[in-house]
Formats: C-alpha cells, sequence, structure tokens
C-alpha cells in the first residue's frame, strides 16, 4: 500500500454518499427476463438490462451484456448469445439445454472515492480495480477516500423442475439463497429468502422488494427485515414482476487503504397467480 495514501484517508460522509448505490427508483439497474420457468428439451431465454428512473422502463443507459454471465444446472458457465447494447437496454438470450435452474446476471467489486489536489475535489473513475488505485493518486493529493464495493444483480430461469445448485452461497459478500425457490413463487403464498453476509446470516438487514406496475399512482413497494437467521418473509401483492433489493455495509475490507465497504444484492422475481 503506497504510504502516501495511507497517512492521507480519512472517511467523508459526503464521498461516501455519492459512492452508495442509487435509491429505488433513483437510477438502479434491473434484469428482466422474457419468461422464468420453461417446459420441453430445450428452450431460450431473452434478458433485458438496463439502468432507469422507473422499474423495468428504459429511460436511461444500458448495461454491457458483456458484464454478465449465465450458470447451468450443473455449474458449467452457459454462453451469453445474442447480445445487443442500444442506448437505453441491452438484450441478450441464453439456450437452456439441460433441465434445472440456471442463474444470470453479475457480480462487480470496485473502489469509489477520490481526493483533493491544490484544493480541488478529484473523484476516481468507477468502477476502478484495486490494482489501478495507486497510479490514479497523483502526488500532492490529500483528504484521500476510499470505499470498496460490491454489488450483485441476478436472475434465475428454469428448464424443467426447479433444484438449488446454483444457489450455493460463495461465502463472499452479499448474497441470497432462497428457503422458497425463486422460479416456484406464487401470490398467495409468502416467498422466503435467506441473506449471507461472508457466508453468515444477515440479521437485520432491510430487504425491499417492488412489484412492477407502471400503471401505479405510486409503486407498490414493501420493505421486511431479516430475523436472526438472516431470512426475509415477502407477502405478495399479486402475480407479476418484482424487483428484490438488499444493501449492507461494514468496514470488512480487502483492499488496502479502504474505510469501509458497501455490498448490495439485486434479483429481479416472477411470482405467478395460485
Amino acid at each position: 500500500m503506497n504510504t502516501r495514501l495511507r497517512s492521507t484517508l480519512l472517511a467523508v460522509p459526503a464521498l461516501l454518499a455519492l459512492a452508495a448505490p442509487a435509491t429505488a427508483f433513483a437510477h438502479s439497474q434491473w434484469l428482466l427476463p422474457s419468461e422464468t420457468t420453461f417446459s420441453g428439451e430445450e428452450a431460450w431465454v431473452s434478458i433485458d438490462a438496463a439502468v432507469s428512473s422507473e422499474l423495468f422502463i428504459s429511460n436511461f443507459h444500458s448495461l454491457d451484456p458483456q458484464n454478465f454471465t449465465a450458470t447451468g444446472p450443473d455449474g458449467q458457465s452457459v454462453p451469453i448469445e445474442n447480445a445487443v447494447k442500444g442506448q437505453v437496454r441491452s438484450m441478450f438470450e441464453v439456450h437452456l439445454t439441460k433441465p434445472g435452474t440456471y442463474r444470470i446476471g453479475s457480480t462487480n467489486t470496485g473502489v469509489f472515492g477520490g481526493y483533493t489536489l491544490n484544493g480541488e475535489k478529484k473523484r476516481l473513475p468507477r468502477g476502478v480495480t484495486a490494482d489501478k488505485i495507486a497510479s490514479l493518486i497523483p502526488q500532492g493529493a490529500t483528504d484521500v477516500q476510499l470505499r470498496e464495493n460490491q454489488s450483485t444483480n441476478q436472475v434465475f430461469v428454469t428448464l424443467g423442475v426447479p433444484d438449488n445448485a446454483v444457489f450455493k452461497p460463495t461465502g463472499k459478500g452479499l448474497e441470497m439463497v432462497p428457503v422458497t425457490h425463486p422460479d416456484d413463487l406464487v401470490a398467495n403464498e409468502p416467498g422466503v429468502f435467506t441473506f449471507l453476509v461472508d457466508g453468515q446470516p444477515a440479521a437485520g438487514l432491510k430487504v425491499s422488494v417492488t412489484k412492477d406496475d407502471r400503471w401505479a399512482a405510486t409503486p407498490i413497494k414493501q420493505d421486511v427485515t431479516t430475523d436472526a437467521k438472516g431470512q426475509a418473509k415477502v407477502t405478495w401483492s399479486g402475480p407479476g414482476m418484482y424487483w428484490m433489493e438488499a444493501r449492507a455495509s461494514d468496514n470488512k475490507v480487502s483492499i488496502p487503504g479502504a474505510t469501509d465497504r458497501g455490498l448490495s444484492y439485486v434479483a429481479t422475481l416472477e411470482v405467478q397467480a395460485p
């Protein structure tokens, strides 16, 4: 670690606020699958990907399809195909050829931060990686602030009978392990999801769930809090697509010089009619 960075690290709430994920729906990112459950020997799922100020309405900018991966029921990587990146929305497809549940999405890590040089505040480029930090802080910089960040954005689709192989936690960052399978959600039954931070139950975590209803006067949003087991119980307001989000922060940093860590998890869920 550059000693200059170490000696000038200071926590500045204003800068950390800039680094924090946006509040729903102030330009939040989402994935929208064409469907989440499929039958037959094979199927194609189409995924829209964007950042927008309204849920599932493409009005801001697209997400790069190259940042997404798909994992099949056997744990093997599945190709992202037919990707198109537009101005406000991207689209790609995944060919489902094996029965079971697929995980499609991204987990990104990086550093937010900035410094002061000659009296002027500067920000580091968004998404900068840890190995680039030292080269981006010029000589003479002061008030250097760094925040480690990890964000996950996922959808789950199933060909045939749902299974749970893709939900095995990695033990790193903020993860969701379902008690109720995401592709087995029904409007008249609550969905239960376990949240983990570094593999341990995330008790007291706020989980927000917003229903896709662009014609509603106000967003149909529900906030729930995880219990001691890290479990959140969600009651659905009807069938449809839902956007689920959770955030956490702590000081368990792995990047030298970072003073705290921000974690965010987003998933799009489809709830079926009874």
